[in-house]
């Protein structure tokens, strides 16, 4: 059985020992065929494994096969010669078998494995002798065809690079000519130059640039041609090129023609070294863009200067301000006068905009004449608006004394044609080191401020406040977050009992909402209801508060029932006047199950009135309910008595500053008391009952009784508590006067 070169035993060889035209077939009787198709498998296997083989598997196979019998017939011919020998050395070369590893092989191969395939048609010795001589002829085949291979690559290798160097040498020549008539006559500058600065050469362009002749430029160092007011560094970025720390810059910058004016060029150097790297020449190309630097420079002041008075415009200030933020020590100190012109749009409305332009140009020049001499930056930001930027010296009162100039200068008369004007202006006034603050904090401090001269009656210059700023910003928090704060729950509610004065006991509760705010705390209504009242949000929250009350309430009546607590809540004016406050209280009470007249609604003079001075058409409605109705600070609002007669009210409830001047001894406690005691007598003969608030000593609880009051409340008998602690009051006293019946 043969094996094939891969080891796939019982595959025939790609040379069929059977085929009768294989070279096989012709060799000598003496000669083992089977024999030769192993030996070729095994040359196959060793080629492969030493190196890499061109041809596939079966060719190689097929080739060597060739070999092997050539061999074989070699060592039987007679006459004997060695010729086989040499020609598979130089075979095995031409089919690039030319690893050593494969030649040592095939010699070591040919001298131990070679002989089995001779059949013994000759003596040992001689067929030995042959095979040694076959051996030596394969290696010198093998030796010359490989030198003379290599030997023939070495020479196609020279002649290309002779071939290379020509075509260098030409590419040289060619680039030389082609950079000598582009250097000569290129319409840009074109100039050479030593490390040194010694112009080396220029082309006539750049020469007739500078106005002198190529001669004179050969002459010159660069650095007589710089401007001395060229950019700072820009002398240290040649140094650092000719010194070889960069390799080509590009700059705008000045150059002196030879007749002393001055051109705008765009210059581009580019450093040329030696083969070491070390800086040899440079080469700089120049184009004189005069007419366009001029060009952009007007550009660049119509962007940074207003049209109308050629003040600096808002883009100017803002660079000039962030500069001052950027080179400024954290000492320094930065001001703002930000100026608006108070009326300035009925001006334009009345007398027509060419008329307000006029004014505007006036009232320009004047704010720059007047800190001129001070070096202060004055601009236009937009419309009537302007700004004084004092950054040298800009303490409190240098700023300060800036704002009152600019008013003073403002406030004169101006004449435009036929009319002559009397304007005033309104400035905000910033001013603080530059350490605590940034561009956009002033900015936004300035314009707050001069929000606050308008608000305040227009005319007048307002300081900055940080207090006052800080108190805006809670409130426009607080008023961003009302509305979420509802729906995450976060208020609660209070309840202050109300007594009565004749016994002590409770027969009411306020009800007083609180606001737990995550980041504020614990904040009474003092400090939001207002804020509800401007954004709407009190008809939502209103009917929260309603809703709480009625339901603690109603579990107060179904646990303590012969306790007939009264629960009082705050209708605000908004509240009162919603069409559906009728609806909203029905529901509730329905929803709760609360009796109506275990529901006090308190309101104030002023939301009990309607337009023209009449009561609101819904208080009837609510008193129809069942629901009592209480006026709340009673005396400050209309102080009109006439209307309560016309009113279905039930309670008054007297102010506290009232309650307040009765603690007092002197005049003004003599008046107050009599005026409370004129308001119960009132109250009284209209069948009203009254409740003084903010009782907090025994001497106002005791005149309170003596005057004829019906109930009180206030620091006094109780502060105001969670739903829980007046339960706890209530079974108190239901378990006392149980323990009275037993």
């Amino acid at each position: 059985m043969s094996t094939s070169v891969d080891g796939a035993a019982g595959n025939e060889s790609p040379v069929s020992a059977a085929d009768p035209e294989s070279p096989a077939s012709a060799a000598d009787p003496g000669f083992d065929r089977s024999g030769a198709h192993r030996y070729a498998e095994q040359w196959a296997r060793a080629a492969a494994r030493h190196g890499f083989v061109a041809t596939s598997t079966g060719e190689n196979q097929r080739l060597l096969l060739a070999h092997t019998v050539r061999l074989a017939q070699a060592v039987l011919a007679e006459p004997f010669a060695a010729e086989a020998g040499h020609d598979i050395g130089r075979a095995l070369v031409e089919a690039h078998l030319t690893e050593p590893g494969v030649l040592d092989w095939s010699v070591r191969a040919l001298g131990e494995q070679f002989r089995p395939l001779v059949l013994p048609t000759r003596t040992e010795p001689e067929t030995a002798r042959r095979i040694a001589v076959l051996q030596g002829a394969l290696s010198a085949g093998f030796a010359r065809a490989l030198r003379e291979r290599t030997l023939g690559q070495q020479e196609r290798i020279a002649q290309a690079a002779w071939e290379a160097r020509d075509r260098v040498e030409r590419a040289l020549r060619d680039s030389e000519a082609r950079f000598r008539a582009v250097f000569v006559d290129a319409a840009i500058g074109i100039g050479i130059a030593d490390v040194d600065g010694q112009i080396v050469d220029v082309n006539r362009a750049f020469a007739e640039l500078l106005g002198y002749t190529v001669d004179e430029l050969r002459k010159i160092n660069v650095s007589a041609l710089f401007h001395p007011d060229d950019a700072a560094g820009m002398w240290e970025l040649y140094q650092d090129l000719v010194e070889g720390k960069q390799d080509a810059v590009r700059v705008q910058k000045r150059y002196y023609r030879k007749d002393g004016s001055v051109v705008w060029t765009d210059l581009a150097v580019s450093l040329i070294r030696h083969d070491d790297g070390r800086p040899r020449y440079t080469v700089a190309m120049v184009e004189d863009i005069t007419e366009r630097h001029e060009f952009q420079q007007r550009l660049r002041h119509q962007a940074t200067h207003d049209p109308l008075t050629g003040l600096p415009n808002r883009t100017l200030f803002l660079d000039r301000l962030g500069e001052v933020f950027a080179t400024g020590g954290p000492d320094d100190r930065v001001g703002i006068c930000f100026l608006d012109l108070d009326g300035f749009k009925a001006v334009n409305d009345s007398l027509g905009h060419d008329l307000g332009d006029n004014l505007l140009v006036t009232v320009a020049r004047r704010l720059a004449d007047c800190v001129a001499g001070q070096g202060h930056l004055v601009a236009r930001m937009g419309g009537d608006e302007f700004v004084i930027l004092i950054d040298q010296g800009a303490g409190c009162r240098a700023v300060k004394a800036v704002a009152a100039e600019a008013l003073a200068a403002v406030a004169e008369p101006v004449q435009v044609g036929e009319h002559r004007l009397s304007v005033s202006a309104s400035i905000g006034v910033v001013s603080g080191p530059l350490a605590t603050t940034s561009v956009a904090e002033l900015m936004k401090a300035a314009d707050v401020t001069l929000y606050w001269a308008k608000a305040e009656g227009r005319n007048r210059w307002v300081s900055y406040d940080p207090a006052r700023r800080s108190r805006e910003r809670t409130r426009s928090a607080l008023i961003a977050g009302m509305a979420a704060a509802l729906q995450r729950d976060e208020f609660l509610i209070d309840y202050q009992p109300i007594v009565t004065l004749a016994d002590g006991t409770i027969c009411a509760v306020e009800a007083l909402v609180r606001w737990q705010h995550p980041e504020l705390g614990l904040l009474g209504p003092d400090e939001f209801i207002g804020l509800a009242e401007e954004t709407g949000l009190i008809v939502e929250l209103g009917r929260w508060v309603l809703a709480r009350a009625c339901e603690a309430a109603s579990r107060w009546h179904r646990e303590f029932p012969d306790a007939r607590l009264v629960v009082s809540v705050n209708l605000a004016a908004r509240q009162a006047r919603d069409p559906a406050v009728v609806g909203t209280v029905s529901e509730v009470l329905r929803q709760t199950d609360l009796p109506a007249d275990l529901l006090q609604l308190e309101l104030t003079e002023s939301a009990v009135m309607a337009t023209a001075g009449e009561p609101l058409p819904a208080l009837r409605k609510l008193a129809a309910l069942g629901v009592r109705l209480a006026i709340d600070d009673f005396g400050t609002g209309y102080s009109n008595l006439a209307y309560l007669r016309r009113l279905p009210i039930h309670n008054l409830k007297l102010a506290g500053p009232f309650v307040e001047g009765i603690r007092s001894s002197d005049r003004q406690g003599l008046v107050d008391g009599r005026i409370v005691d004129a308001l119960v007598r009132l109250a009284h003969a209209l069948g009203l009952t009254v409740t003084a608030e903010a009782v907090e000593t025994v001497g106002q609880a005791d005149q309170l009784r003596a005057l004829g009051c019906d109930a009180a409340q206030g620091r006094h008998f109780a502060a105001p508590a969670p739903e829980g602690e007046i339960t706890r009051w209530l079974a108190a006293r239901a378990e006392r006067r149980r323990e009275g019946v037993r």
